[in-house]
């Protein structure tokens, strides 16, 4: 990763990093953050940053240990959101830089509308010099709307940088990076300095969530693969090591490197890391073979089965007959419909419905193979 032509950048700072042992923000810690990416913006670089905390902060507000409810949640990160907000802007007023609040819910990026309709008021903002904050809604997370939320702030991150063109994602833990073994239990776990691609292998490495916050190092993972399979960089640095962003930007070599693999357009990554794929189609071997090898269009007669609802346009997963889902594509028939044509000759689509849309199941130039 050249340094030097990083120009877009997303940090995601997650609960525990940003809260002290009582449950407070660390206010020196996260002004000492502020401080560096002042430092950044000033030199011309262009800063994204997603946020934790507010639930946290409504907590201790509400005088709850922990919200034991999703009531007590959609509470606690209404109080708590104004009051990390706050605190932000408090933060970058002392360099004289704006910022913005904005919340999302996983159809924002989902809806293709409403993502480009993001995707315009970011860049937008970025270009008036102003540094984005973004948080999940978690106000909106009643259990009929559990579908469009997010389940960690990594994968929110990932979204955001994959989907706004950033250079590099700093995911800012508490943790050096990603280690060969656990370090929490074993003392020989070494850092790994450099993953060029997110292998089964290397998630393997991977444990469980992080006492107090969502995520853990799977979703840092999954995070991490999303940007670089979009032609990005991240990184997992450890937040509690002094100047941690200075030493980004410096010689020094800290934390976990992603490197890019990829580089997939603007309606690629849409398609590829659409949120709350509804739909599936599982077809034969030879569909399978003909996408991948020849990069077609999936034609009915290769569908052997269809799962979900869905309507025409959205985005539906496509798996083979073992159930592993190999790409991704907008269909051009609703799920019934689907269902009325699937493993049919695409001469036999209008009489079977008594219209055709297209002749194809999912375009080509609609279709994105994982």
């Amino acid at each position: 990763m050249d340094k030097s032509k990083i120009k877009r950048i997303v940090f995601k700072f997650g609960t525990n990093i940003l809260k002290n042992e009582d449950g407070d923000i660390c206010l020196s810690r996260l002004y000492s953050f502020i401080e560096d990416i002042a430092k950044l913006y000033k030199e011309g670089k262009e800063v994204i940053i997603v946020t934790s905390g507010a639930v946290g902060l409504g907590v201790k507000k509400l005088g709850l240990k922990t919200p034991e409810t999703t009531v007590d949640k959609q509470a606690a990160a209404s109080i708590g959101q104004p009051m990390l907000i706050e605190i932000w802007q408090d933060g970058f007023d002392r360099f004289g830089i704006n910022i913005s609040q904005i919340l999302l819910i996983e159809d924002d990026f989902s809806v293709r509308k409403r993502y480009l309709s993001l995707r315009s008021t970011l860049s937008r903002l970025l270009e008036c010099g102003i540094i984005p904050v973004i948080n999940q809604n978690d106000v909106i997370l009643p259990s009929e709307l559990e579908h469009v939320s997010f389940s960690d702030n990594d994968k929110l991150s990932a979204l955001v940088a994959s989907k706004l063109d950033a250079d590099l994602l700093v995911m800012v833990s508490d943790i050096d990076g990603l280690f060969d073994k656990n370090p929490k239990i074993y003392d020989d776990a070494k850092l790994i300095p450099v993953v060029k691609e997110v292998t089964p292998d290397i998630e393997k490495l991977a444990s469980g969530a992080s006492l107090g916050g969502r995520g853990g190092m799977i979703t840092k993972l999954n995070a991490a693969k999303v940007v670089t399979s979009s032609g990005s960089n991240a990184m997992i640095v450890n937040g509690l090591t002094n100047g941690i962003i200075k030493k980004i930007f410096s010689d020094d070599n800290v934390g976990t490197l992603f490197t890019s693999t990829n580089k997939l357009s603007s309606k690629q990554r849409w398609i590829a890391y659409a949120t709350n794929v509804r739909g599936e189609v599982i077809v034969n071997e030879g569909a399978k073979k003909a996408l991948i090898e020849k990069q077609t269009s999936l034609l009915p007669i290769g569908v052997v089965m269809t799962k979900g609802k869905f309507d025409s346009g959205e985005v539906i997963c496509i798996l083979d007959e073992n159930m592993n889902e190999f790409a991704r594509g907008v269909s051009n028939y609703n799920s019934e419909e689907c269902e009325k044509i699937m493993g049919k000759h695409s001469s036999e689509i209008k009489n079977i419905l008594g219209y055709m849309q297209s002749d194809d199941l999912i375009n080509k130039d609609n279709l994105v193979v994982l």
